[in-house]
């Protein structure tokens, strides 16, 4: 089976006496655009997403028909959980894990990242108080995935939002 799109998401598409066929992804997979997989069930799965910057999230359905439906689901993995106590730790947290170039997922107020043990030696050295837990990562930030450039060759997306304010 060729999966070319996402067809919608349990929370809004009627699943009603269909069997669920899960789709078990690592976190770092929801972004491959092209990948084969097999469902829990068994079946034989092809993804090819044709545009750039598509993933799957938590719920997705990617097949469905009569009797079952083909949904994603996300499996829990070690990650390093830093619960901000203010704006600014959240921002100076999200600013420094960002420039690092890690994907970072923010979920029930908590930041998340998958764990690195350098990087959980250096939160809990800067007094951020990590704590090590299997979670499942499913809100990452985009803009991790985005490509941008830091030699000022191209057009940061910072520079696109100061040229858009400086205008007004």
């Amino acid at each position: 089976m060729i999966i070319k799109q996402v067809i919608g998401n349990t929370a809004t598409l009627l699943l009603n006496g269909l069997t669920i066929d899960r789709l078990e992804l690592e976190w770092f997979e929801t972004t491959k655009r092209i990948q084969r997989k097999t469902t829990a069930g068994g079946m034989e799965i092809a993804i090819r997403f044709l545009r750039e910057g598509q993933r799957l999230l938590q719920h997705d359905v990617l097949y469905m028909d009569e009797q079952k439906a083909v949904v994603v689901h996300i499996k829990p993995c070690d990650a390093i959980v830093v619960s901000p106590q203010s704006l600014l730790q959240m921002g100076t947290i999200c600013y420094e894990i960002g420039n690092k170039h890690l994907p970072l997922f923010i979920q029930d107020d908590q930041v998340l990242i998958p764990f690195e043990e350098p990087l959980f030696r250096w939160l809990l050295a800067s007094g951020y108080e990590p704590v090590k837990a299997e979670r499942q990562l499913v809100n990452m930030l985009k803009s991790n995935v985005e490509p941008h450039e830091h030699n000022g060759g191209g057009t940061s997306l910072f520079t696109k939002i100061i040229n858009l304010a400086s205008k007004q």
